[in-house]
Parts: C-alpha cells; sequence; structure tokens
C-alpha cells in the first residue's frame, strides 16, 4: 500500500509499505556524498528505489543551483514512486527519474560527475528469495552485480570523477578488485559500527578514475550508544 512520508528535510517521499522501504544506509550515503558535489555537477544514483538519494542530496545541496541529479531504477513500480515524489516536491527542474536498466544504459559515456549507488549487498547464494519480489532485488544481486554497479560506474563518469557507495565490509577486498580493473582508486572509506564495541557491519566509499593511489580512511561511525539511542553524530545526519 502506498504511503506519503515526510523527510526531516521537509521533503515528502511516496513509498510501498508491502516494498522495500529505503533505510539508515540511504541516508549516511547521501550524506557521505553530498558534501562533493560542486556547482555545475551531472549527478546519478544507480538503483535509486523511490529516489531517497536523489531527494536528500538534492537538498542538502540547493544552493547549488545548476547541480542536476538523476535516479536510475529498473523496477518500473519504484521509478514511477521516485517521479511521482519528485513532482511532489516540485523538483522536476532538479530531478529527473529514469526508468531503466545498469547493464544497458542509454546515457551518453562519461556524462556524469558524480555516481552514487546503495547496491544489492548478498550474492544470490546467501539466504531464500524470490528473485522477482522486490525486497529480494533491493537486498540480493538478482539483477545486477558489485561488478555490474562498478563497470557502470566507470562507463559514466567523466575523468577523475566520483564513485560513491555503501556495502558490506566482507566484499571489501571484491570491491578492490572490480575498482582496480576499472582504472579507479579507493580515495576515501569510512566503516559504519552499529555500537561501538561490535564490529562494522557497513562501509561507505569514495573511489576516483584515473586518480593516484593514496587512501584515507576515516573515523569510524557509530550508529547507537549503549542505551540503543542513535549517537550525536547520527542524530546530526538525520537533521542534515
Amino acid at each position: 500500500m502506498e504511503q506519503i512520508d515526510t523527510l526531516k528535510n521537509g521533503y515528502k517521499i511516496i513509498q510501498d509499505s508491502e516494498s522495500f522501504q529505503f533505510g539508515i544506509d540511504a541516508i549516511l550515503l547521501a550524506d557521505f556524498a553530498a558534501g562533493e558535489v560542486k556547482n555545475g555537477d551531472a549527478v546519478i544514483d544507480l538503483g535509486t528505489g523511490t529516489g531517497i538519494i536523489p531527494l536528500l542530496m538534492e537538498k542538502r545541496c540547493e544552493d547549488l543551483k545548476d547541480a542536476k541529479f538523476t535516479g536510475l531504477e529498473i523496477q518500473k513500480a519504484s521509478a514511477d514512486m521516485a517521479a511521482r515524489s519528485v513532482k511532489l516536491n516540485d523538483l522536476e527542474n532538479r530531478i529527473s527519474i529514469v526508468n531503466g536498466d545498469i547493464k544497458n544504459l542509454e546515457f551518453a559515456r562519461h556524462s556524469f560527475n558524480i555516481v552514487t549507488c546503495n547496491p544489492p549487498y548478498m550474492i544470490c547464494e546467501h539466504g531464500e528469495q524470490n528473485k522477482f519480489d522486490a525486497k529480494s532485488i533491493a537486498r540480493h544481486e538478482v539483477l545486477c552485480t558489485l561488478e555490474d554497479v562498478i563497470a557502470a560506474a566507470d562507463y559514466l563518469l567523466a575523468p577523475h570523477g566520483k564513485f560513491f557507495m555503501i556495502h558490506r565490509p566482507f566484499r571489501l577486498p571484491e570491491i578492490f578488485s572490480s575498482l582496480e580493473k576499472h582504472k579507479m582508486e579507493m580515495k576515501r572509506m569510512r566503516l559504519i559500527h552499529p555500537f561501538a564495541d561490535k564490529e562494522p557491519n557497513m562501509v561507505m566509499i569514495e573511489a576516483r578514475k584515473n586518480a593516484k593511489r593514496r587512501l584515507s580512511i576515516e573515523s569510524p561511525l557509530i550508529v547507537r550508544n549503549d542505551d540503543g539511542e542513535y549517537t550525536a553524530e547520527i542524530r546530526q545526519i538525520y537533521s542534515d
């Protein structure tokens, strides 16, 4: 069933309560990437779902009047909700939603300065899933793989363009290998811990095309305090 939710930034987003809804990973990735957007940049979010990352990044970059945002989504129903959310917030001149496949891109090569992606984390062998269920498509590599995502970023990014992704730490070896294959260098990495005393369960990366090999590892991001409440940094990210 469709519902309209109001984000902390005041924008509204249409979601289906019975389908996949955005989580904290999308919010963290949007915050991680938004500060790197410059005026005039073309930004694309791969597998945008109902458009949460473009909506969050556009608001963070509202002073950059010439920055443009695109969301690419393969599932027609999700792309339709994303497009209606854009219209609901009167952002048609800033955000475009495209129903399409990252494995069959219809954009010009090197036409974006920034690519973001919150991809499916799990390979198909992990857990049971209905391959055509919206939640499974969002969580498992049913319609695209990690390699597909990085290959698409390689195709879309302009020289020295930036790629931002959130993923699972256990897949970092694959991420490094695929980035190297596509001549992208990891420049920034931040591990996300559910609690200070727990091992990280997510990692955010920034990679750049044709860059020198130098990696900066940022301080860990802790999601919750011992009492289960969000940390001050997470609360700040949500309020932004």
